[in-house]
């Protein structure tokens, strides 16, 4: 993981301090990248203890699309809690369903966002090809005097993904989004990691994936975003019958809050361990080895699916999570 010390000294010595939302000021540059290739190892940081555990807890969870922060914590993840439950905006917002709950976070948007097509009454072709493709008629409507019907489907862009990767590997359309601009004032964190492609090569029979992130916070949200966008495309790999190859993270607000300084400094003096294998368990379906296309197991993998072999680590460090 030495491209994460990298990004560190990066953000140390070329940053420049902002405020934002939370209080605590942030050492910020605009615009970082990592590369990874996935037949080196997994690249979960070795120069901390990662809560592994906890990251494909929230990935399970996210393709689960749950929004609540007790489906997180039965999962084996609590990074949710403190957002759900002490972030004084979120309670305050009357979109809010109570206890634990975070509003359509990233897995509502990956499995389940919202679609709408709102067309002309006497658009008879337009309105069938639309229930072919699995919309439903809400109800009829008027605008500006013309007559119109509103229709609505949940539209599950991950499984599109993974159906495009099997059917139609050539296409650069390969992609879903977590940043839905019609329900930001109904969650209770705009998502940040929001754009998530793929990349099959059929000829290779490898698929890489490419991930844009808007902000991210250096000592503790990037180590545990790596590892789990490496896991989510370890698992498509398995259900699609291709090896996970390149891992290409880029972000957009690459900063390091005041208060982690001592932290994310000590990470630079620690030398890297080699980096761990990721295993799937056998009981996930192995595409490549039955030929049987069986996405379902979204929903059905477990975070005791995922496991680290050959994993070393310097001592864990804590540190406070800006909310």
């Amino acid at each position: 993981m030495q491209q994460y010390q990298e990004l560190i000294r990066t953000v140390l010595e070329q940053g420049s301090w902002q405020d934002n939302r939370t209080g605590i000021r942030t050492l910020s540059v605009p615009g970082a990248m990592m590369r990874f290739d996935l037949k080196d190892g997994f690249p979960a940081v070795t120069t901390k203890k990662l809560a592994f555990k906890s990251v494909v807890g929230e990935l399970c969870a996210f393709l689960r699309a749950s929004r609540s922060a007790a489906d997180f914590r039965a999962l084996g993840c609590k990074v949710w809690d403190q957002n759900a439950n002490e972030n004084q905006q979120w309670l305050a917002n009357p979109y809010r369903e109570g206890v634990d709950d975070l509003g359509p976070v990233y897995g509502v948007q990956w499995r389940q966002w919202p679609g709408y097509k709102l067309l002309n009454a006497d658009q008879g072709e337009q309105i069938a090809d639309a229930q072919r493709n699995g919309f439903q008629i809400v109800a009829p409507l008027e605008e500006d005097g013309v007559k119109k019907v509103l229709l609505y489907k949940a539209v599950d862009q991950l499984r599109e993904c993974l159906d495009t990767i099997v059917n139609n590997p050539s296409s650069r359309r390969i992609l879903f989004h977590g940043w839905n601009p019609a329900v930001l004032d109904q969650v209770a964190l705009p998502a940040c990691h929001l754009l998530y492609q793929f990349i099959p090569n059929a000829n290779t029979k490898e698929i890489s994936l490419c991930l844009y992130v808007r902000s991210n916070d250096i000592g503790l949200g990037t180590p545990f975003n790596i590892a789990e966008g490496a896991a989510l495309l370890a698992l498509v790999a398995r259900l699609t019958g291709y090896t996970a190859r390149w891992f290409s993270y880029f972000v957009g607000d690459a900063h390091i809050y005041e208060n982690h300084m001592e932290m994310v400094k000590e990470q630079l003096t620690r030398e890297p361990y080699p980096l761990p294998q990721l295993k799937i368990s056998d009981r996930v379906p192995d595409f490549a080895t039955t030929g049987k296309y069986e996405p379902e197991w979204l929903e059905k993998v477990e975070p005791s699916d995922f496991n680290l072999e050959g994993y070393q680590h310097h001592a864990p460090i804590t540190a406070p999570m800006a909310v």
